[in-house]
């Protein structure tokens, strides 16, 4: 497999740590975003939105290029099940899936590189602006996570179960690979965390795992 990726994208960072939580091997294809690689004929002919990441399957017909990362990693998780990153029921898959959502769908679309952009060019906001900007949403988006893993926590007490070690049970899931890249980011940003103890217990429990460390962006091959 090929995978197109940025080493600072927070979707091709959760994709690196499926592949490692997997054990599969990947050639890593670098795509420079702050330089407007993705914006180029020949990665636009693999990615119609021009986004990183992308999968290109080998052994499927016409190298099957996947994107999108949440589609990726659940492919990934289908065809190779072991070991999971999913729960086998379907009230556990959806509970995961849901604190996945949280950070793929509520706090990085608004707060990725082209928003940021955006809002600096287009709008003329300044850098604290934009800081406040990143710094609320950020933040709202994960005091909701935290509340899915209080919630969570006080489920498994009723059944006489200890906390989840990792977001969802005792080994990492699909909200782990989302979890850890936006903890990550929002560090490179100066965000200071405070109020979620549980979201940073996981991550500091996640980031002990090689998984997740082989696939952190100061490892990549283009990491500047």
């Amino acid at each position: 497999m090929k995978l197109y990726n940025y080493f600072r994208s927070g979707t091709s960072f959760r994709v690196r740590i499926a592949l490692h939580l997997k054990g599969l091997p990947y050639d890593y294809i670098p795509v420079h975003l702050a330089r407007g690689e993705q914006h180029g004929e020949a990665y636009r002919a693999l990615s119609p939105d021009s986004l990183v990441p992308v999968l290109d399957v080998e052994g499927q017909p016409d190298h099957a290029l996947l994107s999108q990362s949440m589609a990726i990693i659940e492919y990934l998780d289908e065809t190779h099940p072991e070991p999971p990153l999913l729960p086998r029921d379907p009230l556990g898959r959806a509970r995961v899936r849901a604190l996945a959502q949280t950070v793929a769908c509520e706090i990085h679309p608004i707060n990725n590189l082209r928003v940021l952009k955006y809002l600096a060019g287009s709008l003329g906001l300044d850098e604290a602006q934009r800081a406040a900007w990143y710094n609320h949403w950020v933040m709202e988006g994960l005091r909701s996570y935290e509340r899915r893993l209080a919630e969570i926590e006080r489920q498994r007490a009723q059944r006489g179960l200890p906390p989840s070690v990792y977001s969802y049970g005792d080994t990492p899931t699909l909200a782990d690979c989302c979890l850890v890249p936006q903890i990550v980011n929002g560090q490179r940003f100066g965000l200071v965390y405070e109020g979620i103890p549980r979201t940073l217990a996981v991550y500091e429990r996640c980031m002990q795992l090689e998984a997740f460390q082989r696939a952190h962006p100061s490892r990549c091959p283009d990491a500047e």
